[in-house]
């Protein structure tokens, strides 16, 4: 711990230039006085930094003594500091190794170079997250993503939507995979390559280690995943008549007299029957006669219930 943290106090000597003891221990989280002791273990192992007293003293390395990277161009820098997700790389328990790898990047590169990754850092910023409810809690994410590392196969205890709800499973992780803020775990098991959301991990059990098949693609096979995705979701379709407003809230364009009649897919009766009820009057179901009849109760009583 105390090595790695010589080797982060070292590079943020490298990056900024002169920086005091306090500065220090907030960016490391220390002690002012671990600074001290951290900065006479760096001397005494000879490297080149002096310290200097008053309103513009600090620590900083002698000029010249600085790492250099040669043959990185400036968009590889940029992309390489644009690619970083520290959110998703903290909830992986590897959120100290990344502001590790960034500074020893900085520091390595060419001042021409480091200026312009800074300013993508300071100017672009990836938020994963979705707008509404809190993040997924997901308990189990780094031990997922340790068989994932490890290929080793794990014992699952899993909670899906249909029955039975909670069901146990041995599986081989291939990979993991960040969308919209939520994780998801593709794994071979006895259906064969499945997906499953890493949030509705139960607990899991560490088994023996596995060879992945030669070839297997995770990017390829979640493009694959994600074009069946819609065909997978939306198993018939209902007609419907649309205000303008209404047209326009369901993403569509209304036509010239107002009313706009569509077929738009629908995931089910149910999940259909919550959706146009969002529209209110902007929207009239015509078909199919199950969800038109559903609609229409409802909205009786809610007229009933208002009605005292």
């Amino acid at each position: 711990m105390r090595a790695s943290r010589l080797v982060t106090l070292l590079l943020l000597l490298q990056n900024r230039g002169r920086m005091t003891a306090q500065e220090l221990a907030e960016e490391l989280e220390v002690s002012v006085r671990t600074v001290y002791r951290d900065v006479e273990a760096l001397g005494a192992a000879g490297v080149p930094l002096y310290g200097a007293a008053g309103h513009a003293g600090g620590y900083r390395l002698v000029d010249g003594y600085r790492s250099r990277l040669t043959g990185l161009t400036a968009g590889e820098a940029q992309a390489a500091f644009l690619a970083a997700l520290p959110d998703a790389a903290a909830e992986l328990g590897l959120g100290e190794a990344l502001t590790t790898a960034q500074l020893k990047l900085r520091a390595a590169l060419p001042a021409e170079l480091r200026e312009h990754a800074g300013r993508i850092q300071d100017r672009f910023l990836l938020d994963a997250h979705g707008w509404y409810g809190d993040a997924d809690r997901t308990p189990h994410l780094t031990a997922v993503a340790a068989a994932v590392w490890e290929r080793r196969a794990v014992l699952l205890r899993y909670r899906r939507w249909r029955a039975p709800e909670e069901i146990e499973r041995r599986v081989e992780p291939y990979g993991l995979v960040l969308k919209a803020g939520r994780w998801y775990l593709v794994a071979d098991g006895p259906s064969g390559i499945r997906t499953y959301r890493v949030d509705q991990i139960l607990g899991l059990r560490p088994l023996e280690a596995f060879t992945a098949p030669d070839g297997f693609d995770l990017a390829a096979y979640w493009h694959t995943y994600l074009a069946g995705f819609g065909a997978r979701l939306h198993t018939g379709e209902a007609l419907v008549r649309l205000t303008a407003e209404g047209a326009r809230r369901a993403g569509l364009a209304p036509t010239s007299d107002g009313w706009t009649q569509a077929r738009i897919p629908i995931e089910s009766i149910e999940h259909a029957h919550g959706e146009f009820l969002r529209l209110g009057t902007d929207v009239e179901v015509l078909a199919p006669a199950e969800l038109r009849e559903r609609v229409t109760a409802t909205v009786r009583a809610l007229a009933a219930r208002y009605e005292h």
